[in-house]
């Protein structure tokens, strides 16, 4: 019986996650309105990583960089791709080779007309930066100009979700001359809706940006100004929106959304994550016995997930085994409840894998999420025998550690992406970003490349085996996918995005 009622904190996933733990401040007040331009002030529980194009993160910081930067391709709130950048695509028969046909009438904030040579650098740059998404473009072999507004990629082998990269920040593009400039992680060129404006900034605290004259697509301005308004933590988000400082927020704690209710906000639900524990060191070579399926399945029957929703949740969220979104087609119902609670199987199974006594092991945390949760994880393990040791991190050292291979085994909440191979190839292949020590099987990448090349009833028969295989095998520990919710004032209409944290900027609007 769990004791603590605490926060979920809207930890940023996905494909392109932030955690950060440092102070937050007060906004001076959201000032949209129902005619149009004002100023929409937008609270934020990230601050960027970078201003900079070729390192730019997305989820919870995709608004800083839709503010200031164009993507290729534009993504609907369901999901579909729809031209941006580009009017035109077109795939050749045996899709490697992708050409787009760009609009001629855009042009950057430093006056120059933006063309496919910047197109094709800036994705170049985006493959060899450091953003924790540059292995989306893992598959692009290269990108060049035909001509100033016809761009060719070249693809190693096809990649079903390229497209949808393209609508993210893989798909960003700044000028040529710009790669490689880090004066641009803090003053950024791009052909946005908005203009950085530094000279109001209070880095760290409250971000602002103007509205460019100069834009292309001026049905997408709903305001004269954007800030983006950091905080921290719960309390200071809940008194900033029943302050009415804020007109549009995600959420740090859902304990608080009644409150915000009260205060006149809506809250606008949808499904997003998956959250709980990532077995990475398959092979134990950190932690030998994670070798061991039996004791990765134990962890799996020790999770009491109903009250996990109860407790850490608020009751936001259904308790799950797998890691497929329900709108998946490798998504399998009778594999939510594939391991219920069963303290005696789980101890059952312990023995089998000769850690009858239990075993020690070290996981990261970070200030970021509430003390009372990492106990909480630690204490399900207890119970059969695992004993947590945390390591302690700042959270700006948090998501590279987990991703620099340094644990075997960590709690996180990872994004449910819009395709199976793009879900796939962030988090389940031996390539990918989220699996942290790239540890994997043949079946496992013969599945992933079904997906990724055979037909649609051929990928979705691979997805539901490799879905089977890992909840079977225990790859990960799923407790629940959380009800992601995002919060919008009695002035402002919001249309939530499929596979991201937040609304994208375009469909944040006066009513």
């Amino acid at each position: 019986m769990f004791k603590w009622k605490r926060a979920a904190v809207a930890a940023a996933a996905a494909a392109a996650l932030a955690l950060t733990g440092c102070a937050g401040g007060s906004g001076d007040g959201g000032s949209g309105d129902s005619a149009g331009g004002g100023t929409l002030t937008w609270g934020v529980i990230a601050q960027p990583t970078t201003l900079a194009a070729e390192g730019a993160n997305w989820a919870n910081e995709s608004p800083y960089i839709q503010a200031v930067y164009d993507t290729l391709l534009r993504a609907t709130p369901e999901g579909e791709v729809e031209p941006g950048l580009a009017t035109e695509w077109e795939y050749n028969e045996d899709k490697t080779v992708l050409t787009l046909t760009l609009r001629d009438d855009v042009t950057f904030t430093n006056g120059d007309t933006l063309t496919a040579a910047d197109a094709a650098a800036s994705l170049l740059a985006f493959k060899a930066g450091n953003s924790p998404n540059a292995s989306n473009l893992i598959n692009l072999a290269d990108a060049k100009a035909v001509d100033d507004t016809t761009l060719e990629l070249t693809l190693s082998a096809p990649d079903p979700a390229m497209l949808t990269f393209l609508t993210q920040n893989s798909g960003v593009v700044a000028p040529a001359s710009s790669a490689g400039d880090e004066a641009t992680a803090t003053n950024p060129v791009g052909s946005g809706p908005y203009v950085y404006n530094a000279g109001e900034t209070v880095a760290g605290s409250s971000y602002v940006f103007d509205k460019n004259p100069d834009y292309w697509n001026p049905d997408d301005q709903h305001y004269d100004k954007l800030v983006l308004q950091y905080y921290a933590d719960p309390t200071s988000l809940l008194n900033a929106v029943q302050g009415g400082q804020v007109n549009v927020t995600n959420i740090i704690d859902t304990s608080s959304v009644d409150q915000m209710k009260s205060a006149g906000f809506t809250a606008n639900e949808f499904a997003l994550n998956w959250w709980g524990f990532m077995l990475s060191d398959r092979e134990g070579k950190l932690a030998p016995p994670l070798a061991k399926v039996e004791v990765r399945q134990a962890i799996n029957y020790a999770l009491d997930k109903e009250a996990l929703v109860k407790t850490v949740g608020n009751g936001y969220g259904t308790p799950t085994s797998q890691i497929f979104p329900t709108f998946s087609p490798s998504y399998d119902e009778s594999l939510d409840d594939y391991y219920t609670y069963d303290l005696d199987k789980a101890k059952e199974l312990m023995a089998d894998a000769g850690y009858a006594d239990g075993f020690e092991i070290t996981m990261p945390r970070a200030a970021a999420i509430p003390e009372a949760h990492w106990t909480l994880y630690a204490d399900q393990l207890a119970q059969i025998g695992i004993t947590v040791n945390y390591q302690e991190l700042q959270a700006t050292e948090f998501i590279p550690s987990i991703i620099g291979g340094e644990f075997p085994m960590t709690w996180f909440t990872l994004q449910q992406d819009p395709t199976d191979y793009q879900l796939a190839s962030f988090q389940i292949s031996g390539a990918s970003t989220w699996n942290v020590l790239h540890q994997t099987t043949p079946e496992v990448e013969a599945w992933i490349k079904t997906i990724q090349t055979g037909t649609e009833d051929e990928a979705a028969e691979a997805g539901q085996a490799l879905n089977k295989y890992l909840v079977e095998n225990a790859w990960f520990a799923p407790m629940y996918r959380p009800t992601s919710i995002f919060m919008s004032d009695a002035n402002t209409q919001v249309e939530t995005q499929v596979g991201n944290a937040v609304p994208y900027l375009w469909n944040v609007q006066p009513k």
